[in-house]
């Protein structure tokens, strides 16, 4: 399974934010849409990523206040991305070691969406579900072995 299955499912529904914009703009964002992260755009460039761990931090930071924080004193610049062909195995590998629950998808410079770890988790679970099921009715269908009758009354 690819990223680009995660997103075919997803849908294409993106938000982003500059990183000139007061952090309260994008904080209501998120509240507004529920969601924990937002894409950081810069003349249609990925510059930065940022979700609620990067608020919850600048908060504490600030003693509890927003104030007149913008999203690039927050955000972070350096975010991990994927491309549509990148296996999900990898994909939870990657998120797995830098802790990120969110993950925007690039192919070359253009944003294609964003996964998170929730989509790769629900992937993996339908996937497995999938299989589940195929096996079953695999295993219920099984051919009867020549002689399995006979096999049976001597037993």
């Amino acid at each position: 399974m690819k990223v680009s299955d995660i997103l075919r499912v997803k849908g294409n529904t993106l938000f982003t934010v500059t990183p000139n914009q007061p952090l309260a703009e994008a904080v209501a964002v998120m509240a507004e849409h529920d969601i924990g992260s937002l894409v950081v755009m810069e003349h249609g460039d990925l510059v930065g990523m940022l979700t609620f761990r990067e608020v919850i931090q600048a908060v504490v930071r600030n003693q509890g206040s927003i104030g007149a924080m913008t999203v690039r004193g927050v955000m972070d610049d350096h975010p991990l991305t994927c491309t549509p062909g990148t296996e999900m195995d990898e994909v939870r590998r990657m998120m797995l070691e830098r802790h990120a629950r969110y993950m925007p998808v690039m192919s070359a410079r253009t944003l294609m969406g964003v996964i998170s770890f929730y989509d790769v988790a629900k992937a993996v679970v339908d996937s497995q579900d999938f299989e589940n099921r195929m096996l079953k009715a695999y295993i219920r269908d099984w051919p009867a072995e020549a002689g399995s009758d006979e096999a049976a009354s001597r037993t």
